[in-house]
């Protein structure tokens, strides 16, 4: 297995419509950097929210999730309410190769606002928007900007195929659009 840097991520984006849109170069200026980093792709997150809420005094179970924890917003700014969470998805449907992995890191910026984006892998052969996970995790609201990086993929590229793949085995958030919550 080897990390793929720029060039590879750029071919394989191009050859394969593994990320639609794709930014072959970092995007800056006044806003969060998006597009291709050195050996990753910064994703930027879209204008959909969903924001967590304790109004109905339920209880989260990944077993039995209800909508109606959640508040949906569409806006360019979501802000995430103090020591609580936020889901969204990239503006970007990645494709994945059958002999890639992928792991989902927060940036920097927002870590260092107390901002955690969960980690999470795209297995190979998995299509789709990418659900994020925004904590809060400071006693302060805390705000995240729509259209603007929030997370680098990295690409691990395998010596050899799985015997079975995401795609291979129907699962369950294959394909999925917007943002998609739990699922048994």
């Amino acid at each position: 297995m080897s990390v793929q840097s720029d060039k590879w991520i750029t071919q394989m984006a191009r050859d394969n419509d593994m990320i639609s849109p794709f930014e072959d170069k970092q995007v800056r200026g006044d806003k969060i950097s998006f597009g291709v980093s050195s050996y990753g792709y910064d994703a930027r997150v879209s204008d959909e929210f969903k924001i967590f809420t304790n109004v109905n005094s339920e209880i989260v179970d990944p077993k039995n999730f209800k909508s109606s924890n959640f508040i949906t917003k569409n806006s360019s700014e979501c802000i995430i309410p103090p020591n609580s969470f936020v889901l969204a998805r990239t503006v970007e449907y990645f494709k994945i190769p059958k002999n890639v992995l992928v792991i989902c890191l927060g940036k920097s910026t927002y870590a260092r606002c107390g901002i955690i984006v969960n980690v999470t892998p795209l297995e190979p052969g998995w299509e789709g928007h990418v659900t994020l996970e925004f904590s809060n995790t400071t006693p302060l609201p805390a705000k995240i900007y729509a259209n603007e990086g929030v997370a680098q993929f990295v690409f691990i590229k395998g010596n050899e195929d799985p015997a079975v793949s995401y795609a291979d085995r129907n699962g369950k958030y294959q394909g999925q659009k917007g943002v998609t919550l739990p699922k048994i």
